[in-house]
């Protein structure tokens, strides 16, 4: 779709084993491997859609590495910006399965991985001058003070030369030293961005205020362009500069199989339709539409779709 680099996002990847039946993780005998995180989820689903990608991320000199590394080549996803770390491994979860639409168990195995390693060191100027916008996340902001470092120099190095920024919050609570320090930080890499997208109760944390409206005005006021906010069952509503506003209602869906990955995907869709040019009341529509195949299927990416099937949605 694009010759020059398109976005390119910085974060953690795992190794993620998916319980292949129901039942308490224990108990479970088999498992299908799967390439997992936020960040590789929207590069991912950016690829498929014609968008070149760059993803950034160090991974260790191990087999998940390498499934990682070949993860990303199977999506066309760059790996110029991933370092082969010797020091450190790649780190793995266990998933649970789920039939009914509630949110599976997830057991992480990340702590010393070789992308909590990630710094400023994993800033290479010439590959984020190729890119016309960049794409952060909460959670790699989460894994270490050196990845937050990262974070914010990119953040700050690409706003400096005119290009766009998305973040979406994904809060994890649990990473975190306390609930202060994580609104100060992640506040801080929103007020760099163009388009921040939170869910409802991710941007009551981190505003204090308790409306849709009230959380986009928060961004609003400090440099944000565009503020969408997921509402779940009511959709996702929308706010930006230049007096753009109002919900966009979701898309019905019979049969919940997996929530992992759907704020992933609603991103792939916002992201992707604003980078076309389109409105932004299309691009949470789309978002909606992409966030709702998301959960129809099981795995955390799976449901992205390519070009292709984008237009049949």
């Amino acid at each position: 779709m694009h010759k020059a680099l398109d976005v390119i996002t910085i974060g953690e990847a795992m190794a993620m084993f998916v319980a292949s039946e129901t039942g308490d993780l224990a108990d479970v005998g088999q498992f299908i491997k799967r390439a997992a995180g936020a960040e590789l989820n929207v590069a991912t689903g950016l690829a498929r859609l014609g968008f070149q990608v760059s993803w950034v991320s160090r991974v260790g000199d191990d087999s998940f590495g390498r499934f990682i590394l070949n993860t990303l080549r199977n999506e066309n996803i760059s790996t110029a910006g991933v370092t082969i770390d010797t020091r450190y491994r790649t780190g793995f979860q266990l998933k649970s399965k789920t039939e009914d639409g509630t949110d599976p168990i997830v057991e992480y195995f990340r702590k010393g991985s070789a992308a909590s390693y990630l710094s400023t060191e994993d800033f290479h100027a010439g590959l984020f001058s190729e890119a016309r916008h960049l794409h952060l996340s909460g959670v790699a902001a989460a894994l270490s003070a050196s990845s937050y470092g990262l974070l914010e120099h990119a953040a700050q190095n690409m706003k400096s030369h005119g290009k766009t920024i998305s973040f979406d919050p994904n809060l994890r609570p649990v990473l975190w030293s306390s609930e202060a320090e994580m609104i100060d930080k992640l506040n801080r890499l929103a007020f760099q961005a163009d388009w921040v997208l939170p869910g409802l109760k991710e941007g009551m944390i981190l505003t204090g205020e308790q409306t849709a409206e009230g959380i986009a005005d928060f961004y609003l006021q400090r440099g944000v362009q565009a503020v969408v906010i997921k509402t779940g069952a009511d959709g996702a509503w929308f706010k930006s500069t230049n007096g753009e506003q109002g919900n966009v209602a979701p898309v019905a869906v019979e049969h919940v199989v997996d929530t992992v990955g759907a704020g992933d995907g609603f991103a792939v869709g916002v992201i992707s339709a604003l980078l076309e040019g389109k409105t932004l009341p299309d691009a949470v529509r789309r978002g909606n539409a992409i966030g709702a195949r998301a959960i129809q299927v099981p795995g955390d990416s799976e449901g992205l779709p390519t070009r292709a099937e984008l237009g049949a949605l």
